[in-house]
C-alpha cells in the first residue's frame, strides 16, 4: 500500500465448502427410528415373558384354590401353569427375533451402508 487513502486489499476469500447432503450419522433421523424400534422390541418380550410369570405368581399368591385344583390325571393347575412358562418364554424369544428382522434389522442395515459411502466419500477427499 503506497499511500493512505487507498483502499485496503479484501483478503481471499476461502474456498466454499461443500456440505453433505445428509446429516452426521450422529445427528441422523434413522439413528432415532433405531432407538424407538429397539425400544419397542425390548418392550414386547419383556412384557411377553414377564407378563406371564407375574399372572402365574399372582394367582398362585390370590387364588390357591385355582391352583391347586386338578385338570386331569392328578395335574394340578398350578404345576400346569408353571410348565407352561418354558413355551412361553419361548415364544417371548421367538417375538423377539421376529421383531427384530421386521423392524430393527432394516433400519440397522440402512444406517450401516450410509456408514459405509460416507467412510468411502472421506477416504475419497
Amino acid at each position: 500500500m503506497t499511500y493512505p487513502w487507498q483502499p485496503q486489499p479484501r483478503p481471499p476469500e476461502p474456498a466454499p465448502r461443500r456440505m453433505p447432503r445428509h446429516q452426521p450419522l450422529g445427528q441422523h433421523s434413522d439413528i432415532r427410528l433405531l432407538r424407538g424400534a429397539y425400544r419397542w422390541q425390548r418392550r414386547v418380550a419383556t412384557l411377553t415373558a414377564l407378563g406371564y410369570f407375574i399372572l402365574f405368581l399372582l394367582l398362585s399368591a390370590f387364588a390357591p384354590a385355582l391352583m391347586t385344583s386338578t385338570v386331569s390325571g392328578g395335574l394340578s393347575t398350578g404345576l400346569l401353569l408353571g410348565l407352561l412358562q418354558v413355551p412361553v418364554t419361548c415364544l417371548a424369544i421367538g417375538l423377539y427375533e421376529h421383531t427384530a428382522r421386521r423392524r430393527v434389522d432394516p433400519i440397522a442395515d440402512r444406517i450401516r451402508k450410509q456408514a459405509e459411502l460416507d467412510a468411502k466419500r472421506e477416504a475419497a477427499r
